[in-house]
C-alpha cells in the first residue's frame, strides 16, 4: 500500500515530462535477493520522477516486494511483475505497485521485481542528457505523454537480470505455503523492458518453471519458443513503436504449438500500465484477468 500511495502523492504533484529528483522511499516490505552487484557501477541508486511515477536507476541490489490478497481471498494463482525501463531505469509506480495491488484485489499473490540495472551517471543532470541524446521522438503518436519519454530498447546481457529473476522465483516456491501460492501456478508479467526480461526468462531459465507469463507493449521479434514454453498473453497498441507491424513472438509461439492470447489495440502509444483513459488498450487488465480464470490459472480455492 505504501507504494500506491506514494504514486498517487507524486502523480498529483508532476503531471509533465519534466524529470524531477525525487528522495528514495521507503520499502518496508522488500526483501533483498541476495544476487550481488552490479560491475562497473560507482553510482548509488536513486531516484527521480516523471509524468508522476516514481523511478529507480542505478539498482545495485535486487529486491523483491510482495503484495499479497487479503485473508480468505487468495486463489493460489502467483505474478512476478517486472517493471520496464529500458534496463537503465524501472517505472516502479506505474509498471509495479499498481499492477501488483491490481493483481492482489483479484487474489492473485504478486511480487514486484526491482531488478538490477546497468549503469546511468550518477548526476540527474547528466542522467537527463543522456536521455535527451538517446532518444528521437516518434513522428507522430496518438498519445503524446508516457511513450514520449521511452528510450528505443537497446541489446543487453540480461545475465544479472535473469539470475535476479530465477532467485524471485526460487523465493516464491520456497515460502510458497505461508504466502498461499500454488506452485503449479506462478507466472510473470513484465512490461516494455520488463516484458523482455520476463520472454528472456521463459525461453532461457533452467530454473523457472513459469505457468504462463503476460508481455505488455514488449519486443515483437521472432524467437525460438521451446516445447516445454509457458502460455503467452500479449499486448501491443499500433501506435507503440515496439509493434511497427511485427507479429514475430505471436507467429513463434503460435507455430510451437504453446497456447498464445494476443491483443492489438487501435491505441495506447508506450508505457501506458494499467492504462490510460480514452485509449482502446484501457481495459487490457480485464482481459488478462479473464484470461487467467478461462485457463484455470485462477482457482476457487487457495493452496493448501
Amino acid at each position: 500500500m505504501w507504494g500506491f500511495m506514494l504514486f498517487l502523492t507524486e502523480h498529483a504533484m508532476a503531471q509533465d515530462g519534466t524529470i524531477y529528483p525525487l528522495k528514495a522511499p521507503a520499502e518496508p516490505n522488500a526483501i533483498k535477493l541476495g544476487t550481488g552487484g552490479v560491475k562497473n557501477q560507482p553510482a548509488p541508486e536513486s531516484w527521480f520522477r516523471q509524468w508522476g511515477d516514481p523511478m529507480a536507476r542505478n539498482i545495485t541490489t535486487a529486491t523483491l516486494t510482495p503484495f499479497l490478497p487479503e485473508p480468505g481471498k487468495a486463489n493460489g494463482a502467483a505474478v512476478i511483475v517486472a517493471p520496464g525501463g529500458g534496463f537503465m531505469w524501472l517505472s516502479m509506480g506505474n509498471e509495479g505497485w499498481e499492477v501488483a495491488e491490481a493483481l492482489a484485489k483479484q487474489g492473485v499473490a504478486a511480487f514486484v521485481l526491482k531488478y538490477r540495472l546497468n549503469p546511468t551517471p550518477a548526476s540527474l543532470d547528466d542522467f537527463k542528457a543522456m536521455m535527451n541524446r538517446g532518444f528521437t521522438p516518434p513522428a507522430k503518436s496518438s498519445d503524446s505523454t508516457k511513450e514520449s519519454s521511452r528510450v528505443r530498447p537497446m541489446r543487453f546481457d540480461l545475465s544479472n537480470q535473469l539470475e535476479d529473476a530465477e532467485a524471485a522465483y526460487a523465493l516464491i516456491v520456497k515460502r510458497a505455503r505461508e504466502w498461499g501460492v500454488d506452485t503449479n501456478r506462478i507466472g510473470m508479467i513484465g512490461f516494455s523492458a520488463g516484458a523482455g526480461l520476463t520472454l528472456h526468462a521463459a525461453l532461457n531459465s533452467k530454473t523457472m518453471k513459469l505457468a504462463f507469463i503476460g508481455s505488455i507493449y514488449g519486443p515483437m521479434g521472432t524467437v525460438t519458443v521451446p516445447k516445454n514454453a509457458p502460455s503467452l498473453f500479449n499486448v501491443i497498441a499500433t501506435d507503440d513503436f515496439l509493434f511497427g507491424g511485427n507479429f514475430g513472438v505471436i507467429e513463434s509461439w503460435y507455430k510451437a504449438g504453446i497456447p498464445v492470447e494476443f491483443h492489438l489495440y487501435q491505441n495506447g502509444g508506450h508505457g501506458f500500465g494499467l492504462g490510460n483513459p480514452d485509449r482502446t488498450s484501457n481495459r487490457w487488465f480485464d482481459a488478462f484477468i479473464h484470461w487467467l480464470d478461462v485457463n484455470k490459472f485462477i482457482a476457487t480455492q487457495p493452496a493448501k
